[in-house]
């Protein structure tokens, strides 16, 4: 990725690999949730489950449970029978300090489903607890999921865990977008007291083939080792068959940005981008998803109607 001004060859959000195996508590299913934690803080504790399976032509939603406010209304089928779009809605609209959240997801073999949400999700100030998210997806034989969620928008004095965690098989197909707002600088507020830890992780075929861990607090993000200054990050990953070299240039041209850059592995694509725009960092990343999707699924990218709302 190109470097920003003064800013050390490094990770735009400087995530380390690491130095021991996955720790177990990351990679439990997405409904193991802190019993210890909500006994003691009691909060709103939300989980979905879905599961997503091939009927002849079409891809049906064959699993729908629920506790707590997290919800898929019904599924749709903007553009083809053969996928599914689910749009996940948390009713509150917000979370805040000691509400954990989780999504686990399973698509059945030949499934395609697009999972999104119908606007930002916004994390609440921590009031001295922490809010945790788990994501848990997992994708089987030539089955292709698209993970692409609206933005993220944490508030000041957020605390919080993200968990992300997604398991293919071998010839299994993954896209998935991130964009994470620090404060909302369009309201002239500042994200200056604060934690956000995260963890990554992809599977392939039984192959770890990426891994990410870091934590954004707030006296860091001036740090060349964390943001540089910079308030929003975007990034879009996807995990498939390797793109032609004409696809990557085509998203290299995208932007003109010192903090923008699209890294190629053998089976993972790349793109992220540093920012202060939320806005701007929606219209890059659908624009990569647009050029993203057809290489990677055979599959025209379309409008997201949620995404316009």
């Amino acid at each position: 990725m190109p470097d920003c001004p003064d800013r050390p060859a490094q990770d735009s959000l400087a995530f380390t690999p690491p130095l021991a195996p996955v720790p177990a508590h990351a990679l439990l299913p997405a409904h193991a949730l802190s019993p210890a934690h909500a006994a003691v803080h009691p909060a709103w504790r939300a989980q979905l489950t879905l599961a997503f399976t091939r009927d002849s032509d079409t891809t049906r939603l064959t699993r729908r449970e629920h506790s707590g406010p997290l919800r898929v209304q019904k599924p749709l089928y903007p553009e083809d029978p053969a996928i599914c779009h689910a749009i996940v809605v948390h009713p509150p609209g917000g979370v805040v300090g000691g509400d954990e959240l989780a999504v686990d997801a399973h698509l059945n073999a030949g499934a395609h489903a697009l999972l999104t949400s119908p606007g930002a999700a916004k994390w609440y100030r921590a009031n001295g607890r922490v809010s945790r998210q788990r994501i848990a997806l997992s994708v089987d034989a030539g089955a292709a999921l698209e993970w692409l969620p609206q933005e993220t928008i944490f508030f000041n004095d957020a605390h919080v865990e993200l968990d992300h965690h997604v398991t293919l098989a071998a010839d299994a197909s993954y896209l998935g977008c991130e964009i994470l707002c620090l404060g909302r600088r369009a309201s002239g507020e500042a994200f200056t007291k604060g934690r956000i830890n995260q963890r990554t992780s992809v599977r392939r075929g039984g192959r770890l083939l990426w891994w990410e861990q870091g934590t954004l607090a707030a006296d860091t993000i001036a740090s060349p080792l964390g943001l540089n200054g910079h308030t929003v990050s975007a990034m879009l990953l996807a995990v498939g068959k390797p793109v032609a070299a004409d696809t990557v240039a085509a998203l290299r041209a995208l932007a003109d940005h010192p903090c923008y850059g699209v890294t190629q592995m053998k089976h993972v694509l790349c793109v992220r981008w540093l920012g202060h725009d939320s806005e701007a960092a929606r219209e890059l990343m659908l624009a990569a998803w647009r050029i993203v999707r057809p290489a990677v699924l055979g599959r025209a990218a379309i409008d997201l109607r949620s995404w316009r709302t």
